[in-house]
C-alpha cells in the first residue's frame, strides 16, 4: 500500500545475541523482520547512535550498576551497559538483516546528555528526530513496527506515531522483549490503550 511504512527499530549487532544489550530471542525474530520487509515497498530503520561515554551508560556514572534508575533534567532514567557505540561493530546492523530496501535510517542517541528509545523524539520527550514530519511528507498514513527491544524503543515509537496520528500496529512475532521488571506486560497493557493494533507476522 503506498500509504503504509514499515519501520524497522534497532536491529542491531548489541541487541541480539552475544551482544552488549542483547535482548532474549533477538536473533530468532531476524527471519520474521526480514519476511516482513520482503513484503513493503517502504521500508525505513532506526539505528542506536551512542557517543563513547553516553550519559547512559552505566560506565559513566561512579559506582552505578547497569539496569539501575538515575535522576535525569527530564525524569528517571535506566543505565545502560555500553552499548551501539557510534562506529563500533556492535552498532551495526545484524548481519543477516535485509537491509538493501530502506529508503533512511533514523539515527538516534547521538545526543551525549539524552537517551533516546523512540524514534520520533529523545527521552526529553522534547528534542525531535524529524521522522513525523518526513512520513508525512511523503503521505503516509499507517504504520508496522518490529525490532528490537518491543518494551523500550519499539513500543515508545509506536506510542509516539500514534500521538502523531497515524495507523499504528506493532507486529508481535518480529520482536523481542528485554523484560525489566515486568516492563513487557506494562508496555503491551499501554499498546492496546493507546489503540495500537498488535498482531503477527502474515
Amino acid at each position: 500500500m503506498p500509504n503504509e511504512a514499515l519501520i524497522v527499530i534497532d536491529m542491531q549487532n548489541d541487541f541480539c545475541d552475544g551482544g552488549a544489550l542483547a535482548v532474549p530471542g533477538a536473533n530468532a525474530t531476524v527471519p520474521f523482520v526480514n519476511r516482513l520487509i520482503s513484503r513493503y515497498d517502504n521500508v525505513i530503520l532506526t539505528q542506536d547512535w551512542h557517543p563513547a561515554g553516553h550519559a547512559s551508560f552505566a560506565s559513566s556514572w561512579k559506582d552505578a550498576a547497569p539496569f539501575s534508575t538515575v535522576q535525569f533534567s527530564y525524569g528517571p532514567q535506566t543505565l545502560w551497559p555500553d552499548h551501539c557505540v557510534q562506529g563500533s561493530p556492535g552498532a551495526d546492523f545484524h548481519p543477516d538483516l535485509d537491509v538493501v530496501k530502506a529508503q533512511m535510517i533514523v539515527r538516534k542517541g547521538f545526543h551525549a546528555g539524552i537517551d533516546s528509545y523512540s524514534a520520533f523524539r529523545e527521552n526529553d520527550r522534547m528534542t525531535r528526530t524529524g521522522l513525523d514530519g518526513y512520513l508525512k511528507a511523503r503521505g503516509f498514513t499507517r504504520l508496522v513496527f518490529c525490532g528490537l527491544a518491543f518494551d523500550y524503543c519499539v513500543a515508545w515509537s509506536a506510542i509516539d506515531a500514534r500521538q502523531a496520528g497515524f495507523d499504528v500496529a506493532v507486529v508481535l512475532d518480529a520482536t523481542a522483549a528485554i523484560d525489566l521488571d515486568g516492563s513487557r506486560k506494562r508496555m503491551m497493557t499501554e499498546l492496546r490503550q493507546a489503540g495500537i493494533n498488535l498482531t503477527e507476522t502474515p
